[in-house]
């Protein structure tokens, strides 16, 4: 069952989640713009897209149609100038210190899926996945809320839960600085 952005939105800040982060994704989010119309202020977009030309063009698209939303370039420091900031692929995440010191006003992401790679100096935040069983990822054995939990409590920056949140399982992830989705915010 999906729910909408705005109802997960309001369970979540009941929870007091924290951060809300739209993934965009070619195949499972075929309108990125129409739901990151429907966030709240202050939540993040992660622009990915395999295609770079597709990716800035989606930016162009939500930097003209969205406001008050942060925006971060998946893998893509020249696309990342033109936004808020960057978000790393876990293969690239020790480079957030590179980064760091070239733009020190980015927002700069990182993808873990494990508790040491929470341990990324430099980065605002990691995102930590998956949680819960995904359509993203369906071969990728989840985590668990509880050990998930255990791995943010130790991690060395705020760590958002990403992978499978729906609305029979959100409530599960209290202790977390928020969380990301692509199929529960389309």
């Amino acid at each position: 069952m999906l729910m909408t952005a705005a109802k997960l939105a309001r369970d979540l800040g009941r929870l007091n989640a924290g951060l809300l982060v739209l993934m965009t994704d070619d195949d499972r989010l075929p309108d990125p713009v129409a739901a990151a119309r429907r966030l709240p202020k202050g939540s993040v977009v992660i622009l990915r897209a395999r295609d770079a030309a597709r990716r800035h063009a989606l930016a162009d698209s939500l930097c003209a149609e969205t406001s008050g939303l942060i925006l971060l370039a998946a893998d893509d420091p020249v696309l990342a100038d033109r936004l808020h900031g960057l978000h790393l692929p876990e293969k690239r995440a020790r480079e957030a210190a590179h980064w760091r010191a070239l733009r020190p006003t980015w927002v700069i992401t990182v993808a873990a899926h494990s508790g040491s790679d929470l341990r990324i100096a430099y980065a605002d935040a990691a995102l930590l996945s998956p949680i819960f069983a995904t359509k993203s990822h369906p071969k990728a054995h989840p985590l668990t809320a509880a050990r998930a939990r255990l791995m943010a409590r130790n991690a060395l920056l705020p760590v958002l839960a990403l992978g499978g949140v729906t609305a029979r399982n959100a409530s599960l992830l209290k202790g977390f600085a928020g969380f990301a989705a692509i199929g529960a915010l389309s």
